[in-house]
């Protein structure tokens, strides 16, 4: 296994890729390999984020009223349903099974390591949403499971964190990049995070490997969120950046969205797993772009009824202009794309078997 070209290295990667090499040894020797697909139908996990899990472009699952509502806010319509619905005999005769327990606001470490507390804010019970299992276990992932598809790191960078910041930092007329570039006592840098996210992903990789011996990994990138030029946006508009600056766009598309992409496919090289791409086709169908054009709502855009017009922090309320709180999610045409990226990437997998 050749190794990749890394981020400046730290004793926390060095501890991360000594665990990635020996548990997937160990997985390798101790597993009978092909022992995945004999059964009468293929296993498919989908693990993820809320861009995997949809949030608020179809209905609920598990519906309204089903005891088994979690908080995760996984809908129809996200592309792990509309795959499911095209794989359901791969190769004829052979069904592929989906097991999707994608959950809005997972970080990394909540795919294999940490029990997480959902947020959904759609009626959530008297005392909040229970911790769920980490993805893995939940998943059920072992020597039967073949096909694994992993959307996560955008929390785990603070995307959405950061957003807000720039969208904070804009309205007073201040820069987002120069905070984060010189960030106060306690904040980290984007390119420490940047390393922080690639040690996470190494370890989370490995410990899916372990769990899942025998099945073909699939990363999927982040989308283009934002446009190709930062003045593209309209700075008073909602449904798209709102007060988010043109340099700040530049800097978020440059430095922190597309460093984020780089560091998910050098990983999965790593591993020798499969990345699926969705940045290169979503390009011009960003968050700044024209309703019946954009796969990407805005900070408020288009969504399901029972989405909320607006969520706790700081974030303005979009119910002044009609609209919901999507906070930069992609719409069901954005997941339309993915869904055919991660097919492709699927079927492929499974011909190789």
């Amino acid at each position: 296994m050749r190794p990749p070209v890394l981020l400046p290295r730290t004793r926390a990667l060095a501890v991360a890729l000594a665990l990635a090499v020996g548990l997937t040894l160990a997985a390798s020797t101790l597993v009978p390999s092909g022992s995945a697909g004999a059964s009468d139908q293929y296993e498919w996990a989908a693990l993820g984020d809320s861009y995997t899990a949809g949030i608020f472009i179809g209905d609920p699952r598990p519906a309204f009223g089903d005891a088994s509502r979690d908080g995760c806010d996984r809908t129809t319509n996200a592309y792990p349903d509309i795959v499911d619905q095209e794989l359901a005999q791969f190769p004829p005769g052979k069904p592929v099974r989906l097991t999707d327990v994608s959950c809005g606001a997972a970080t990394i470490a909540h795919i294999a390591n940490a029990r997480q507390t959902p947020l959904s804010p759609v009626q959530p019970p008297t005392g909040g949403w229970p911790a769920v299992d980490p993805q893995t276990l939940r998943a059920k992932l072992s020597d039967q499971t073949d096909i694994v598809t992993i959307g996560i790191g955008g929390n785990s960078l603070s995307f959405g964190e950061i957003l807000l910041k720039c969208l904070e930092q804009g309205s007073t007329g201040k820069s987002c990049r120069e905070y984060y570039t010189n960030p106060p006592e306690g904040e980290e840098t984007i390119q420490d995070k940047l390393a922080r996210v690639q040690d996470e992903y190494i370890e989370m990789l490995a410990k899916v490997h372990q769990a899942a011996p025998n099945a073909k990994v699939i990363t999927v990138g982040y989308p283009a969120v934002l446009p190709e030029t930062g003045s593209d946006c309209d700075r008073l508009s909602l449904t798209e950046l709102g007060a988010i600056t043109h340099a700040d766009v530049d800097w978020l598309r440059d430095d922190v969205l597309k460093p984020l992409n780089t560091t998910i496919q050098r990983v999965t090289d790593f591993f020798g797993d499969r990345y699926v791409d969705v940045y290169s086709s979503s390009i011009g169908h960003d968050a700044c772009q024209p309703a019946e054009t954009k796969w990407i709502e805005g900070i408020c855009g288009d969504a399901a009824d029972y989405w909320p017009t607006n969520l706790p922090g700081a974030l303005p309320s979009c119910a002044t202009i009609g609209k919901r709180a999507t906070v930069v999610h992609p719409n069901a045409a954005g997941h339309a794309d993915t869904a055919v990226h991660v097919e492709r990437a699927i079927r492929i997998s499974l011909l190789e078997r």
